[in-house]
């Protein structure tokens, strides 16, 4: 077993590498390099680099084919969005919606901002993983789930849809200052490489290590793309091995960190906050 997450996260590194070189070398490249808050110029190159490098490492790790496949829809699926997010969503026109309150807002205009096409996407790719999760023997074999009837069961795998679309969106929230988002994956996502599904976690922690160094150097940002991939592959490992209890209250933590990103900046918390302040700070080049 912990061969299997060795290669894991062996397997994520690798992919990720791979992924990022193939990606800035692309035609497509030049088009993914932004100015970052302090002026650098970085590429987004490592936000596909680091979907794809934690779906494979996930994927490979989930120890069953209907956790795989899972992992594979949730990584991909969510940085795919992600990535359609941070090139249209750069464009004069989409940034004046801020926040889910403004995606909403313009939806209500008449405009479906690539914001909104993100929130949508991401949904949809937490619930295509949540059901193949219920193919599962071992997650179908909770009790709870076993005396569920058609309604708990659909509820189930509503609930486990919420964790995983939830997690990428709290991940993606935290990506506004460099190494912030993979800092916070890993922190999450190592303790839930052991135990059951503990595979899906090592795939996505090893492909955050093999980009951490350029992402604290500046070289790269994950963006939309890698932070929502990320979260969601931790997404796919909190639900598949919580019953449906331990994922409603996941799902409503989710939910209330959300609720208060809306009135409250995290970035504003963590600098007023000395032992957060000086864990995000820890690695990064100096102001």
């Amino acid at each position: 077993m912990r061969l299997g997450r060795l290669l894991a996260v062996g397997a994520g590194a690798l992919a990720a590498r791979y992924a990022l070189r193939q990606t800035r070398t692309s035609p497509g490249g030049p088009a993914l390099e932004r100015t970052n808050y302090r002026g650098r110029t970085v590429t987004l190159a490592a936000g596909p680099a680091l979907a794809v490098g934690a779906a494979t490492g996930a994927a490979l790790g989930a120890g069953s084919a209907p956790a795989g496949a899972a992992a594979l829809v949730a990584g991909l699926g969510a940085g795919a969005v992600g990535l359609y997010d941070d090139v249209v969503g750069a464009r004069p026109e989409q940034k004046a919606a801020k926040g889910f309150a403004g995606h909403l807002a313009a939806l209500r205009e008449g405009q479906v901002t690539a914001g909104m096409v993100k929130v949508a996407g991401v949904g949809v790719a937490g619930l295509g993983a949540a059901a193949l999760l219920a193919a599962d023997r071992r997650v179908a074999a909770h009790p709870r789930r076993r005396r569920a009837g058609a309604f708990g069961r659909g509820l189930d795998v509503l609930l486990g849809a919420g964790v995983v679309a939830g997690t990428a969106n709290l991940v993606n929230l935290l990506d506004l200052r460099p190494g912030r988002a993979l800092k916070s994956g890993m922190l999450l996502g190592v303790p839930l490489t052991t135990g059951p599904y503990g595979g899906v976690a090592a795939g996505a922690v090893g492909a955050s290590a093999a980009l951490f160094g350029d992402d604290l150097g500046e070289r790269v940002m994950v963006g939309d793309s890698g932070a929502n991939a990320l979260g969601a592959l931790l997404g796919v490992s909190l639900a598949a091995r919580t019953g449906p209890l331990g994922r409603a209250g996941v799902l409503a933590v989710l939910a209330a960190l959300t609720a208060a990103s809306e009135k409250v900046s995290f970035t504003q918390v963590i600098a007023s906050t000395p032992g957060l302040r000086h864990l995000d700070e820890l690695g990064r080049l100096p102001d």
